[in-house]
């Protein structure tokens, strides 16, 4: 706890939350040191809604009343956050598939990549942070788009 005068830390948690609203960050975290003993921690965070950038299974016609129950989704088909080969995002920031803009991207749906390949980039904070596959395979599946938002810990890719 600060043993510093209360108005300045107020002053310093109202512009922490003026930079997260400025920036559209969702969760900034400050640690000030004042001295041996004497520290203030910080963390200013919103809730925002995520938006997925999924695209529906195709629609079915009715089944007739006779017949059987069709089975359900498994958890990983329904969340890809939930399948244990989901690349997730390491950071807040927004996600870019390419190098440039109108360069090749990194990888595509039926790419073989290589552990430690970088197969997109995070920008966070003006700085540009190659994702890189964690494991070798096949990219079956690109969650996200180029220039979307993304959130920690949201699945970005499928590497099977």
């Amino acid at each position: 706890m600060t043993k510093h005068p209360h108005e300045t830390d107020v002053a310093f948690i109202q512009a922490l939350a003026e930079l997260l609203n400025n920036n559209d960050l969702t969760e900034l975290a400050v640690k000030r040191d004042y001295g041996e003993n004497d520290t203030l921690n910080v963390r200013v965070s919103r809730q925002t809604q995520m938006v997925a950038n999924y695209a529906p299974a195709p629609m079915a016609a009715a089944p007739a009343a006779t017949a059987a129950p069709v089975a359900a989704a498994t958890p990983t088909e329904s969340d890809p956050a939930q399948n244990p080969n989901a690349l997730t995002s390491p950071m807040v920031g927004t996600v870019y598939l390419a190098a440039e803009p109108g360069a090749a991207p990194f990888a595509n749906v039926g790419s073989t990549v290589s552990a430690g390949q970088t197969v997109l980039i995070i920008e966070a904070m003006k700085t540009m942070n190659q994702i890189a596959a964690p494991k070798a395979g096949t990219i079956k599946r690109i969650l996200v788009t180029d220039g979307s938002p993304v959130e920690y810990g949201a699945p970005l890719m499928i590497i099977e």
